[in-house]
Protein backbone atom coordinates (compact mmCIF):
# COMPACT_ATOMS: atom_id res chain seq x y z
CA UNK A 1 0.00 0.00 0.00
CA UNK A 2 2.97 2.04 -0.09
CA UNK A 3 1.70 3.74 -3.36
CA UNK A 4 -1.09 5.52 -1.61
CA UNK A 5 1.05 7.60 0.58
CA UNK A 6 1.20 11.28 -0.58
CA UNK A 7 3.64 11.86 -3.07
CA UNK A 8 4.63 15.22 -1.84
CA UNK A 9 5.97 13.51 1.15
CA UNK A 10 7.53 10.49 -0.13
CA UNK A 11 9.76 12.29 -2.52
CA UNK A 12 11.30 14.49 0.55
CA UNK A 13 14.71 12.64 1.77
CA UNK A 14 16.00 13.41 5.55
CA UNK A 15 18.47 16.58 5.74
CA UNK A 16 21.60 16.08 4.63
CA UNK A 17 22.66 17.29 8.03
CA UNK A 18 21.20 14.82 9.91
CA UNK A 19 22.33 12.06 7.27
CA UNK A 20 25.70 13.14 8.10
CA UNK A 21 25.60 13.64 12.07
CA UNK A 22 23.62 9.80 12.14
CA UNK A 23 27.46 8.36 11.24
CA UNK A 24 29.21 9.56 13.44
CA UNK A 25 27.89 6.98 16.11
CA UNK A 26 30.95 4.79 14.53
CA UNK A 27 33.04 7.90 15.76
CA UNK A 28 32.55 8.28 19.16
CA UNK A 29 35.84 10.13 19.73
CA UNK A 30 35.27 12.55 16.89
CA UNK A 31 35.16 16.28 17.45
CA UNK A 32 31.85 17.59 16.52
CA UNK A 33 31.28 20.37 14.23
CA UNK A 34 28.52 19.32 13.27
CA UNK A 35 25.61 20.98 15.82
CA UNK A 36 23.21 23.66 14.71
CA UNK A 37 22.76 24.58 18.43
CA UNK A 38 23.89 26.27 21.46
CA UNK A 39 26.67 24.17 23.95
CA UNK A 40 25.52 26.19 26.69
CA UNK A 41 23.21 24.84 29.35
CA UNK A 42 19.63 26.49 29.06
CA UNK A 43 19.89 29.24 32.00
CA UNK A 44 19.23 28.03 35.48
CA UNK A 45 16.84 30.68 36.08
CA UNK A 46 14.30 29.47 33.31
CA UNK A 47 14.76 25.84 34.04
CA UNK A 48 13.89 26.99 38.00
CA UNK A 49 10.68 28.72 36.58
CA UNK A 50 9.69 25.53 34.54
CA UNK A 51 9.92 23.67 37.33
CA UNK A 52 7.56 25.92 39.51
CA UNK A 53 4.96 25.71 36.54
CA UNK A 54 5.55 22.11 37.64
CA UNK A 55 4.77 22.50 41.27
CA UNK A 56 1.95 24.79 40.85
CA UNK A 57 0.08 22.21 38.21
CA UNK A 58 -0.20 24.52 35.24
CA UNK A 59 0.34 21.36 33.41
CA UNK A 60 -3.14 22.10 31.05
CA UNK A 61 -3.61 23.24 27.64
CA UNK A 62 -3.11 26.55 26.68
CA UNK A 63 -5.08 29.08 23.92
CA UNK A 64 -3.86 27.97 20.77
CA UNK A 65 -1.87 31.17 20.01
CA UNK A 66 -0.06 30.53 23.56
CA UNK A 67 -0.74 32.34 26.70
CA UNK A 68 -1.20 36.02 26.76
CA UNK A 69 1.26 36.68 29.23
CA UNK A 70 4.28 35.22 26.97
CA UNK A 71 2.89 37.17 23.57
CA UNK A 72 3.40 40.14 26.02
CA UNK A 73 6.27 39.29 26.35
CA UNK A 74 7.12 38.51 22.96
CA UNK A 75 5.49 41.61 21.81
CA UNK A 76 7.61 43.92 24.64
CA UNK A 77 10.87 42.10 23.42
CA UNK A 78 10.48 43.32 19.98
CA UNK A 79 9.67 46.55 20.89
CA UNK A 80 12.71 47.05 23.08
CA UNK A 81 15.34 45.23 21.27
CA UNK A 82 14.37 46.15 17.80
CA UNK A 83 11.82 48.64 17.79
CA UNK A 84 9.06 47.04 16.61
CA UNK A 85 5.20 47.37 17.90
CA UNK A 86 3.19 43.97 17.66
CA UNK A 87 -0.28 43.32 19.43
CA UNK A 88 0.02 40.39 21.84
CA UNK A 89 -3.93 40.05 21.43
CA UNK A 90 -4.03 39.62 17.79
CA UNK A 91 -0.31 39.87 16.17
CA UNK A 92 1.70 37.46 18.08
CA UNK A 93 1.40 33.46 18.29
CA UNK A 94 3.58 30.82 19.48
CA UNK A 95 4.35 28.05 18.00
CA UNK A 96 6.47 24.52 18.01
CA UNK A 97 9.82 26.30 17.64
CA UNK A 98 10.85 28.12 14.49
CA UNK A 99 10.76 24.85 12.42
CA UNK A 100 6.95 24.60 13.66
CA UNK A 101 6.73 28.45 12.80
CA UNK A 102 7.77 27.87 9.38
CA UNK A 103 5.63 25.05 8.67
CA UNK A 104 2.37 27.04 9.59
CA UNK A 105 3.17 29.79 7.90
CA UNK A 106 3.79 27.63 4.80
CA UNK A 107 0.47 26.07 5.59
CA UNK A 108 -1.05 29.34 5.59
CA UNK A 109 0.03 30.82 2.61
CA UNK A 110 0.86 28.26 -0.16
CA UNK A 111 -1.27 26.97 -2.68
CA UNK A 112 -0.53 24.64 -5.39
CA UNK A 113 2.01 25.59 -7.72
CA UNK A 114 3.04 29.44 -6.21
CA UNK A 115 6.78 29.99 -5.85
CA UNK A 116 8.75 30.45 -3.02
CA UNK A 117 12.29 32.02 -3.54
CA UNK A 118 14.86 30.91 -1.39
CA UNK A 119 18.62 32.03 -1.05
CA UNK A 120 21.24 29.24 -1.73
CA UNK A 121 22.69 28.05 -0.25
CA UNK A 122 19.80 27.78 2.34
CA UNK A 123 18.49 25.54 5.25
CA UNK A 124 17.52 22.58 4.83
CA UNK A 125 14.55 23.21 6.60
CA UNK A 126 12.59 25.96 3.97
CA UNK A 127 12.05 23.60 0.73
CA UNK A 128 10.88 20.25 1.75
CA UNK A 129 8.06 21.95 3.48
CA UNK A 130 7.44 24.39 0.59
CA UNK A 131 7.26 21.51 -1.26
CA UNK A 132 5.10 19.53 0.77
CA UNK A 133 2.31 22.39 0.66
CA UNK A 134 2.53 22.24 -2.85
CA UNK A 135 4.96 25.00 -3.11
CA UNK A 136 7.69 25.47 -5.92
CA UNK A 137 11.36 26.29 -4.27
CA UNK A 138 12.78 29.07 -6.60
CA UNK A 139 16.83 28.99 -6.02
CA UNK A 140 18.77 32.15 -5.85
CA UNK A 141 22.32 31.58 -5.65
CA UNK A 142 24.28 34.00 -3.32
CA UNK A 143 27.78 32.95 -3.96
CA UNK A 144 28.92 35.59 -6.29
CA UNK A 145 27.60 38.28 -3.26
CA UNK A 146 29.25 36.71 -0.09
CA UNK A 147 26.05 35.01 0.63
CA UNK A 148 23.75 37.78 0.71
CA UNK A 149 20.20 37.82 -1.03
CA UNK A 150 20.02 41.42 -2.40
CA UNK A 151 17.17 43.15 -3.97
CA UNK A 152 19.27 42.77 -7.38
CA UNK A 153 19.14 38.99 -6.96
CA UNK A 154 15.78 39.19 -5.81
CA UNK A 155 13.74 40.88 -9.27
CA UNK A 156 15.58 38.39 -11.23
CA UNK A 157 13.19 35.52 -9.42
CA UNK A 158 9.91 37.32 -8.97
CA UNK A 159 7.19 36.26 -11.80
CA UNK A 160 3.55 36.12 -11.53
CA UNK A 161 3.81 32.61 -9.27
CA UNK A 162 6.13 34.72 -6.76
CA UNK A 163 4.16 33.85 -3.79
CA UNK A 164 6.93 34.36 -0.74
CA UNK A 165 10.16 35.07 0.07
CA UNK A 166 12.73 33.91 2.42
CA UNK A 167 15.16 36.22 4.32
CA UNK A 168 16.95 34.84 6.81
CA UNK A 169 19.64 37.15 9.07
CA UNK A 170 21.73 35.99 10.57
CA UNK A 171 21.66 33.17 8.00
CA UNK A 172 22.18 29.51 8.55
CA UNK A 173 24.52 28.07 7.03
CA UNK A 174 27.11 31.33 6.37
CA UNK A 175 26.58 33.16 9.00
CA UNK A 176 26.21 36.45 7.23
CA UNK A 177 23.60 39.05 7.50
CA UNK A 178 21.48 41.69 5.56
CA UNK A 179 22.42 44.72 6.33
CA UNK A 180 20.27 47.94 6.28
CA UNK A 181 20.59 49.50 3.38
CA UNK A 182 20.32 46.34 1.53
CA UNK A 183 17.13 46.07 3.76
CA UNK A 184 15.92 48.95 2.23
CA UNK A 185 16.65 48.12 -1.36
CA UNK A 186 14.57 44.68 -1.23
CA UNK A 187 12.18 46.93 1.06
CA UNK A 188 11.91 49.19 -2.20
CA UNK A 189 12.03 46.67 -4.39
CA UNK A 190 8.95 44.54 -3.22
CA UNK A 191 6.86 47.49 -1.34
CA UNK A 192 3.98 47.58 -4.69
CA UNK A 193 4.38 43.73 -5.16
CA UNK A 194 2.02 41.44 -3.73
CA UNK A 195 4.55 39.45 -2.36
CA UNK A 196 4.96 37.73 1.29
CA UNK A 197 8.42 38.25 3.06
CA UNK A 198 9.22 35.27 5.42
CA UNK A 199 11.77 37.18 7.84
CA UNK A 200 13.51 34.43 9.53
CA UNK A 201 15.43 35.87 13.08
CA UNK A 202 16.05 33.28 14.66
CA UNK A 203 19.30 34.15 15.23
CA UNK A 204 18.39 37.74 15.71
CA UNK A 205 20.22 38.30 19.09
CA UNK A 206 23.94 36.52 17.88
CA UNK A 207 25.34 39.50 15.80
CA UNK A 208 28.77 40.18 16.44
CA UNK A 209 29.85 43.77 15.70
CA UNK A 210 26.35 45.38 14.13
CA UNK A 211 22.92 45.59 14.43
CA UNK A 212 20.43 43.12 13.98
CA UNK A 213 17.26 45.01 11.58
CA UNK A 214 13.70 43.04 10.95
CA UNK A 215 12.63 44.16 7.21
CA UNK A 216 9.42 44.49 8.86
CA UNK A 217 10.58 48.20 9.85
CA UNK A 218 10.60 49.61 6.76
CA UNK A 219 7.67 51.27 4.83
CA UNK A 220 5.15 49.05 3.44
CA UNK A 221 7.09 46.44 4.35
CA UNK A 222 5.27 45.09 7.86
CA UNK A 223 1.88 44.43 6.30
CA UNK A 224 3.69 42.08 4.07
CA UNK A 225 6.11 40.62 6.79
CA UNK A 226 5.69 37.54 8.44
CA UNK A 227 8.95 37.54 11.21
CA UNK A 228 9.83 33.80 12.37
CA UNK A 229 11.70 33.52 15.69
CA UNK A 230 12.01 31.87 18.87
CA UNK A 231 14.15 31.19 22.24
CA UNK A 232 16.11 28.07 20.71
CA UNK A 233 19.28 29.77 19.80
CA UNK A 234 19.08 33.11 22.05
CA UNK A 235 18.58 31.36 25.20
CA UNK A 236 20.06 27.81 24.32
CA UNK A 237 16.37 26.20 24.72
CA UNK A 238 16.17 23.96 21.53
CA UNK A 239 14.87 20.91 23.10
CA UNK A 240 11.76 23.30 24.76
CA UNK A 241 10.18 23.91 21.32
CA UNK A 242 8.70 27.70 21.55
CA UNK A 243 8.83 29.67 18.72
CA UNK A 244 6.69 32.52 17.45
CA UNK A 245 5.47 34.66 14.72
CA UNK A 246 4.78 38.32 14.58
CA UNK A 247 2.47 39.20 11.86
CA UNK A 248 -0.53 41.46 11.20
CA UNK A 249 -3.82 40.21 12.30
CA UNK A 250 -4.99 39.18 8.84
CA UNK A 251 -2.14 36.41 8.43
CA UNK A 252 -1.91 35.83 12.27
CA UNK A 253 -5.57 34.43 12.96
CA UNK A 254 -4.79 32.04 10.06
CA UNK A 255 -1.75 30.99 11.46
CA UNK A 256 -3.67 30.25 14.82
CA UNK A 257 -5.86 27.68 13.42
CA UNK A 258 -3.23 25.74 11.73
CA UNK A 259 -1.52 25.30 14.89
CA UNK A 260 -5.29 24.92 16.34
CA UNK A 261 -5.76 21.76 14.69
CA UNK A 262 -2.18 20.51 13.72
CA UNK A 263 -0.60 20.93 17.41
CA UNK A 264 -4.06 21.97 19.97
CA UNK A 265 -0.91 24.31 21.49
CA UNK A 266 2.50 24.53 22.75
CA UNK A 267 3.71 22.99 26.00
CA UNK A 268 2.07 25.06 28.97
CA UNK A 269 5.86 24.16 30.78
CA UNK A 270 7.70 25.22 27.77
CA UNK A 271 5.97 28.46 27.71
CA UNK A 272 6.63 28.82 31.32
CA UNK A 273 10.50 29.23 30.46
CA UNK A 274 9.99 30.96 27.44
CA UNK A 275 8.01 33.94 29.53
CA UNK A 276 10.75 33.68 32.05
CA UNK A 277 13.77 33.80 29.27
CA UNK A 278 12.28 36.76 27.42
CA UNK A 279 11.29 39.10 30.44
CA UNK A 280 14.25 38.37 33.44
CA UNK A 281 16.40 36.81 30.98
CA UNK A 282 15.74 39.35 28.46
CA UNK A 283 19.89 39.72 27.78
CA UNK A 284 20.96 36.35 28.55
CA UNK A 285 22.06 35.99 25.00
CA UNK A 286 24.94 38.75 25.87
CA UNK A 287 26.91 36.33 27.11
CA UNK A 288 26.97 33.51 25.09
CA UNK A 289 27.48 36.33 21.96
CA UNK A 290 30.60 37.39 23.50
CA UNK A 291 31.50 34.17 23.31
CA UNK A 292 30.97 33.10 20.01
CA UNK A 293 32.61 35.97 18.69
CA UNK A 294 35.77 34.84 20.73
CA UNK A 295 35.11 31.36 18.98
CA UNK A 296 34.33 32.62 15.17
CA UNK A 297 37.47 34.92 15.04
CA UNK A 298 39.73 31.77 16.05
CA UNK A 299 38.44 29.42 13.40
CA UNK A 300 37.91 32.20 10.92
CA UNK A 301 41.73 33.76 11.86
CA UNK A 302 42.84 29.86 11.92
CA UNK A 303 41.09 29.33 8.15
CA UNK A 304 42.39 31.99 6.45
CA UNK A 305 45.92 30.76 7.91
CA UNK A 306 45.40 27.53 6.18
CA UNK A 307 45.10 29.42 3.05
CA UNK A 308 40.69 28.63 2.84
CA UNK A 309 38.82 31.01 0.55
CA UNK A 310 35.79 32.07 3.38
CA UNK A 311 33.44 34.75 4.18
CA UNK A 312 34.00 36.04 7.72
CA UNK A 313 30.39 35.36 9.65
CA UNK A 314 28.53 38.39 11.43
CA UNK A 315 26.38 36.22 13.09
CA UNK A 316 25.10 32.84 14.29
CA UNK A 317 27.79 30.19 15.12
CA UNK A 318 28.42 28.98 11.65
CA UNK A 319 31.37 29.69 9.46
CA UNK A 320 31.33 28.33 5.57
CA UNK A 321 34.75 28.05 3.77
CA UNK A 322 35.89 26.73 0.17
CA UNK A 323 36.94 23.63 -0.58
CA UNK A 324 37.03 23.65 -4.04
CA UNK A 325 41.27 24.20 -4.28
CA UNK A 326 41.10 20.34 -3.07
CA UNK A 327 38.83 19.24 -6.35
CA UNK A 328 37.25 16.65 -3.86
CA UNK A 329 33.24 16.78 -3.75
CA UNK A 330 32.20 18.08 -0.45
CA UNK A 331 30.61 14.69 1.07
CA UNK A 332 33.59 12.92 0.06
CA UNK A 333 35.84 16.10 1.72
CA UNK A 334 34.02 15.76 5.03
CA UNK A 335 34.03 11.17 5.04
CA UNK A 336 38.36 11.52 4.75
CA UNK A 337 38.18 14.75 7.23
CA UNK A 338 36.06 12.38 10.27
CA UNK A 339 37.84 8.90 9.02
CA UNK A 340 41.45 10.54 8.88
CA UNK A 341 41.67 13.08 11.86
CA UNK A 342 38.17 12.51 13.75
CA UNK A 343 36.95 16.25 12.90
CA UNK A 344 33.03 15.59 11.75
CA UNK A 345 31.73 19.07 9.68
CA UNK A 346 28.80 18.68 7.34
CA UNK A 347 28.73 18.99 3.56
CA UNK A 348 28.16 22.01 2.11
CA UNK A 349 25.86 19.99 -0.28
CA UNK A 350 23.91 19.23 2.39
CA UNK A 351 22.80 22.99 2.25
CA UNK A 352 21.37 22.33 -1.83
CA UNK A 353 23.57 21.78 -4.49
CA UNK A 354 24.68 25.70 -4.62
CA UNK A 355 26.59 24.65 -1.22
CA UNK A 356 28.56 21.76 -3.61
CA UNK A 357 32.20 23.32 -2.86
CA UNK A 358 31.90 24.46 0.26
CA UNK A 359 31.86 22.50 4.15
CA UNK A 360 29.80 23.95 6.85
CA UNK A 361 31.83 24.12 10.07
CA UNK A 362 29.75 24.95 13.68
CA UNK A 363 31.94 26.76 16.27
CA UNK A 364 29.06 26.09 19.34
CA UNK A 365 31.95 24.21 20.81
CA UNK A 366 34.34 25.42 23.57
CA UNK A 367 37.57 27.00 22.40
CA UNK A 368 39.59 24.22 23.23
CA UNK A 369 37.94 21.70 21.01
CA UNK A 370 38.05 24.32 18.23
CA UNK A 371 41.89 24.71 18.72
CA UNK A 372 42.10 21.05 18.85
CA UNK A 373 39.65 20.56 15.64
CA UNK A 374 41.91 23.07 13.44
CA UNK A 375 44.90 21.74 14.35
CA UNK A 376 43.23 18.14 12.95
CA UNK A 377 42.42 20.10 10.03
CA UNK A 378 45.32 21.81 8.87
CA UNK A 379 47.61 18.77 9.13
CA UNK A 380 44.53 17.30 7.20
CA UNK A 381 45.04 20.11 4.20
CA UNK A 382 48.87 19.18 4.48
CA UNK A 383 47.94 16.58 1.41
CA UNK A 384 46.44 18.96 -0.83
CA UNK A 385 49.58 21.05 -0.97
Amino acid sequence: MEHLIYSNLKKQEISGIRKFTSMLVDYPDAINLTIGQPDFPTPNHVKESAKQAIDQNFTSYTPNAGILELRNAISQFYKEKYGLTYNPQDEVVVTHGASGAIMAVLRTILTEGCEVIVPAPVYPGYVPIIEMFGGVPVYVDTTSTYFVLTAELIEKHITERTRAIFLCSPANPVGTIIEEEQLKEIAKLLKDKEIFILSDEIYSELIFEKTHHSIASFEGMRDKTIIINGVSKSHSMTGWRIGYTLAPTYISKEITKVIAYFLSCESSISQSAALEALTAGKDDAIEMRNEYKKRRDLVYSRLVSMGFDVVKPEGAFYIFPSIKKTKMKSFDFCIELLKEQGVATVPGSAFSNYGEGYIRISYAQPIEKLEDAMNRLEKFMEKFK
